[in-house]
């Protein structure tokens, strides 16, 4: 077989290392061409939430792209969208009372971005900066970049970033610091917008921070009259444990983003959802004002059918009841081997728990990672470390069987690699 002209994400072709081919998937597993069976640890990069080719989400898909399989969103709509949108007000906090359709999650960061700063400039005030808070990863397009951490995944293109003020994270013991810096930069007087992944920071490290931090951050910019955003594109849809991370503290947000779980993970598809005050700020007779973003594939249809679908899922089935079973599992599971191996910082939020494998080398580079991630694979299970921190984030389909599979995959690899 020829070289294939492919370019994959995040993967350095140079390493030659395998890429394998998967034909079919079926809730928490993957079917290589190979004939291998392999439990999706991760959910296919934190998407998937009820399980590979749910039928209903399935036969969604199917009926739609029977019927309407792309429009123009600019001025015209059509019945998932209009469907969507009103179960999503419907679901999620009311003050968020309106629903802009995008692609992605990095696009659904960007709309927000756009939305804060034209809110602002549609009142005629001079806010302009944003902040954000350390460790943070908001997806890899220009302002999403910007709005994240600075390392070795941006460095390159350091001269398109624009500037942002950054907040300490709020690590055990020393969160007092994270507010007292927060309330600093929001007194200044041209903060727009503060901009977090609420309790779970996902490719900083799997990082977690308390409710009532959350809370706390959201009441300060608050006070000052700074926007805030929320991006749960990876914690929302039951992740942390609750529909919203934002439930548990509280907190209700002046622009949400969703993506990923937002079909069930078959289907690209985003929102950024706002209030009703943001909405207003660009409500008006000057065609100048309007908000200028949109893409192609702005509410695909098929891809809003999926999301329906995915919605009449929470309505009806007891979702949360299956994550609460999965993260007690995990819990005990991976609790059990963080012992045996001693590994570090041992932390839950919802169905994700992650701990350190303690080496020196611990960097998103090292050695480390690759050979871990090739041991997992050679046991037919697809785990993605980031540098030394594992962490499991599986669909909520799994089974005790396949979860039991994934818990000696990392023993074994474990009693290798220490």
């Amino acid at each position: 077989m020829s070289r294939s002209p492919v370019w994959h994400p995040f993967h350095q072709h140079g390493l030659g290392e395998a890429i394998p081919l998967v034909e079919r998937a079926e809730g928490a597993l993957l079917y290589t061409t190979d004939g291998r069976e392999v439990v999706d640890a991760i959910s296919s990069w934190w998407v998937t939430t009820h399980g590979h080719n749910h039928p209903r989400i399935v036969a969604a898909i199917r009926e739609q792209a029977e019927k309407l399989d792309q429009l123009i969103f600019a001025g015209w709509t059509h019945q998932p969208a209009e469907e969507l949108a009103r179960g999503l007000t419907t679901i999620m906090p009311p003050a968020l009372e309106y629903v802009f359709f995008s692609d992605s999650g990095s696009t659904a960061v960007e709309v927000a971005l756009k939305m804060a700063l034209g809110f602002w400039a549609n009142r005629g005030e001079p806010r302009y900066r944003i902040l954000v808070l350390e460790h943070s990863y908001h997806g890899d397009t220009i302002g999403a970049m910007s709005v994240g951490a600075r390392g070795v995944f941006n460095s390159a293109y350091a001269p398109l970033l624009f500037d942002v003020e950054t907040v300490p994270f709020p690590a055990a013991g020393a969160e007092q610091a994270t507010l007292d810096a927060l309330e600093a930069a929001c007194a200044s007087g041209d903060a727009a917008a503060f901009i977090v992944e609420p309790l779970l920071l996902g490719a900083g490290g799997m990082l977690v921070y308390s409710p009532e931090i959350l809370r706390e951050m959201r009441d300060i910019c608050a006070r000052h009259g700074v926007l805030f955003i929320a991006d749960e594109v990876m914690t929302a849809w039951g992740r942390t444990g609750t529909l919203l991370a934002c439930e548990q503290a509280g907190v209700v947000p002046d622009l949400l983003c969703l993506a990923k779980g937002l079909t069930g993970g078959s289907m690209p598809l985003a929102v950024t959802m706002a209030s009703a005050a943001i909405y207003d700020a660009h409500y008006s007779h000057d065609r100048s004002k309007m908000f200028f973003h949109s893409s192609s594939f702005t509410a695909n249809p098929i891809a809003c059918a999926a999301a329906n679908a995915n919605l009449a899922i929470w309505r009806e089935d007891p979702v949360l009841e299956r994550v609460a079973a999965l993260a007690a599992r995990e819990a005990e599971g991976f609790g059990a081997l963080a012992a045996k191996h001693g590994l570090a910082n041992l932390r839950q939020c919802g169905s994700v728990v992650a701990a350190e494998v303690p080496v020196a080398d611990a960097g998103y580079l090292a050695e480390l990672g690759p050979r871990l991630r090739e041991g997992f694979y050679a046991r037919d299970v697809l785990l993605r470390p980031l540098g030394n921190t594992i962490y499991l984030m599986p669909p909520y389909a799994i089974t005790e069987e396949q979860l039991g599979r994934v818990f000696t995959a990392i023993d074994e690899v474990l009693s290798e690699v220490l």
